[in-house]
């Protein structure tokens, strides 16, 4: 725990936490700024019970675990534990795009699928066709990013859709439990407030 959240109440959750156990807190602390100190994926979850409990209002800052979190990198947040403690607990929270996925997930940082055979749009942009050795997803403050790779072309907007043979996808580091023919990450109509620089 960094120092600079020492004296903050807290209440030590496991990995992604679900609704039973964000959903109490939110009910006891409804108006309170919430720091998340874990990993993307846990920042994620918490961020679909904001959305299915209707409180994408609510401040929410980061404190990332890993020196290598994506989301970290996309919103722009320090690394460092102490420094993005610091900002957690005094910067200012304003409006950044929240991006969701077709299976009920949100995405804070990095989607991935590998390995497949599909069409994939970002908009009307064509950002791929035929086989392809792996895409890259990024949230961040424009949308949805979708990263240049091999047979992959970049492109930014609201929403990324991909068909497919069938594919393995990973969200935040986490893999989805089936093989899916298709799959969308796209930006929800409202957004969720995030502590940054």
């Amino acid at each position: 725990m960094p120092a600079a959240l020492a004296d903050v109440p807290s209440v030590t959750l496991g990995p992604r936490p679900g609704r039973d156990e964000v959903d109490p807190i939110l009910a006891d602390r409804p108006d309170a700024r919430l720091i998340v100190h874990g990993t993307d994926a846990d920042l994620a979850a918490v961020l679909v019970r904001l959305l299915r409990t209707e409180r994408l209002g609510t401040e929410v800052g980061y404190v990332p675990v890993a020196r290598r979190s994506v989301a970290a990198a996309v919103w722009g947040l320090p690394l460092r534990p102490d420094a993005a403690a610091e900002l957690a607990r005094h910067g200012v929270a304003g409006p950044v795009p929240l991006v969701r996925d077709d299976a009920g997930g949100v995405l804070v940082g990095r989607g991935e699928m590998r390995d497949f055979d599909g069409e994939g749009y970002c908009d009307a942009t064509l950002v791929l066709r035929g086989r392809v050795r792996r895409l890259l997803v990024d949230a961040g403050p424009d949308g949805v990013s979708v990263l240049p790779d091999r047979d992959v072309r970049a492109a930014v907007g609201r929403a990324v859709q991909i068909g497919t043979s069938g594919a393995r996808v990973t969200s935040d580091g986490v893999e989805h439990p089936r093989e899916i023919p298709r799959w969308a990450w796209y930006r929800h109509t409202e957004p969720w407030q995030l502590v940054r620089p």
